[in-house]
């Protein structure tokens, strides 16, 4: 079918910290829109601060679909985005509306417009192995066995990146194939909409660097050790959970557990936080097809909206 007969998703993709949620939201007030969000920490109940979830007021003024639709102790994986983000366009769409997903979440994107081949699901067992060994041996050993049973990944996973050199050797454990191979049998249907994809990068770097730094101290300043010991006062949730492994709440549960102290827990949190950026934007430099601006323009939304009303299939004037 002619992509300009397919109904318009817009995907608006960048590193964390380059305002997407602030776009997105000046967006909706001039379009027709609903935001879905494409943020993999976003899903959990209880994580806002860390997270950088919007704000209530500002869900109100802008829900979003996708966040607060899981706890902690699960693992939410790309294939169940996946199935979770068709249905939420299907009904964007029904409702004669145009679905705009937002985040950082690199696989999520890629999952909907490439599709995915189901992996295994996540196994404890595996997976507390793999983070006892990490522990007593470093990542950089794990890395280098991922490099032996699956090239293909370790090309493509930094060896700093830890939460994914798990998931990789435990679908190798799992399935006893690479990820990799297993990956390169998705079919690669194209997805039943057309997609117009805006990516959000900084002029100055350095800048952005900046900016997240001080946002982790905010986040600290606005109760993030809180929200830490809550989760940990759960009783159900330990450090190798995804959820926990995130950016933020790994260091602060360290700095609970008296492996770290507050210096050190906010130093390593920041640097985490820039090498995520520095992943991120690694990721959106391979996308195609896509609109470039600089997230530090002042005149981003204008410059925004008169890029959409290129678009026919938008079905709206912005301009």
């Amino acid at each position: 079918m002619n992509a300009e007969r397919l109904p318009p998703v817009i995907f608006l993709m960048g590193p964390t910290g380059s305002g997407k949620t602030t776009l997105a939201v000046q967006l909706c007030r001039q379009l027709p829109l609903e935001i879905v969000s494409v943020d993999s920490a976003m899903v959990y109940r209880g994580m806002d601060i860390g997270t950088a979830k919007p704000a209530a007021k500002v869900l109100r003024q802008a829900p979003h679909r996708l966040i607060d639709i899981c706890d902690p102790a699960e693992t939410y994986s790309a294939a169940r985005f996946r199935r979770d983000a068709l249905t939420e366009i299907a009904d964007i769409h029904a409702h004669g509306r145009i679905p705009l997903l937002v985040g950082g979440t690199g696989l999520y994107f890629r999952s909907l417009e490439q599709g995915m081949t189901e992996l295994p699901g996540a196994d404890s067992a595996v997976r507390m192995r793999i983070e006892a060994e990490a522990e007593s041996k470093g990542w950089e050993i794990l890395h280098a066995r991922l490099a032996r049973v699956d090239p293909g990944a370790a090309a493509r996973i930094h060896p700093h990146d830890p939460q994914r050199i798990q998931r990789a050797l435990e679908v190798y454990e799992l399935t006893g194939r690479p990820m990799t191979e297993l990956l390169t049998q998705n079919l690669r249907r194209p997805p039943p909409f057309s997609i117009i994809k805006i990516s959000l990068r900084p002029s100055d770097r350095g800048y952005l660097h900046e900016r997240l730094g001080r946002r982790f101290l905010d986040m600290l300043e606005s109760g993030l050790i809180g929200e830490v010991q809550e989760l940990r006062a759960r009783g159900d949730l330990h450090p190798a959970l995804p959820a926990m492994r995130l950016v933020g709440y790994r260091q602060v549960w360290r700095y609970l557990e008296g492996q770290l102290d507050y210096a050190e827990m906010a130093e390593r949190a920041i640097a985490a936080t820039r090498q995520l950026a520095r992943r991120q934007l690694t990721w959106l430099r391979r996308e195609r097809r896509v609109r470039v601006f600089d997230c530090l323009d002042d005149r981003l939304p204008d410059k925004v909206l008169k890029f959409l009303a290129e678009h026919r299939n938008m079905g709206v004037s912005v301009i």
